[in-house]
């Protein structure tokens, strides 16, 4: 990372992720809330990351990837590396037309989270356009190495996150406590009434898996057995 932020990568990123070499590894994909998570709950989430999340990827060399805007789930990951003196790789995956300059960000874009390591401009005009880029730049920094994806808050874009996850047969871990989708898939996965999508989605009970915000030692211990790594 420079001194003024993550480095920018403005081309293909089926050819940039090569360039940012950054060793193969097991890889935690973040996806969730940006703007629509309650104040609190993302105080909570960071202080959970920094005290829980960011021990386990330093210790195990795992890389993160996320949407790296300064918002949300995205802000509490990067504000926690930091805080914690973390080390992991921490690359951003945003649709070029969504990222402002810092400063210069309006109601329809966002600036980059200045605590991320990388963040790769690709292709699109529109939230959700940078989903499957995510998705495939994430199989591409794991190299083969397991994967899995943690969901925390979100809204209608996480859907599409979680299910592109799990196509790809990529465990997902939902934060329940959150809020929105992670509340839904939740309920859901508990047996209680939820949106279709969430239905859907904990039909593949094999795949997803709900832990509290709450529950720290469970989120590394869920997280280092989807992983292949064990949670000291």
């Amino acid at each position: 990372m420079n001194a003024d932020g993550p480095e920018l990568v403005e081309v293909d990123a089926r050819t940039a992720v090569p360039r940012l070499e950054i060793p193969l590894r097991p890889v935690v994909v973040v996806v969730g809330g940006a703007e629509g998570m309650v104040t609190d709950v993302l105080d909570g989430v960071q202080q959970l990351f920094r005290s829980s999340l960011v021990p386990l990827l330093d210790e195990h060399k795992i890389t993160v990837v996320d949407g790296g805007t300064d918002a949300g789930v995205m802000r509490a990951i990067g504000l926690a590396r930091s805080a914690a003196g973390g080390r992991f790789p921490l690359v951003g995956v945003a649709a070029r037309g969504t990222v402002a300059p810092v400063g210069a960000g309006t109601a329809g874009t966002a600036v980059p989270e200045p605590h991320h390591t990388h963040l790769l401009l690709v292709p699109g005009s529109s939230w959700g356009d940078e989903a499957p880029w995510l998705a495939m730049v994430a199989d591409v920094l794991a190299g083969g190495r397991p994967s899995a994806t943690l969901l925390v808050n979100g809204g209608e874009i996480a859907y599409a996150d979680v299910e592109r996850s799990l196509e790809r047969q990529r465990p997902v871990i939902v934060l329940s406590g959150t809020g929105r989708t992670a509340d839904a898939i939740a309920d859901a996965l508990a047996g209680r009434p939820a949106d279709p999508r969430a239905d859907r989605i904990a039909s593949r009970s094999d795949l997803v898996r709900a832990v509290p915000v709450q529950a720290p030692d469970e989120l590394r211990s869920v997280l280092g057995e989807m992983l292949g790594v064990t949670s000291d």
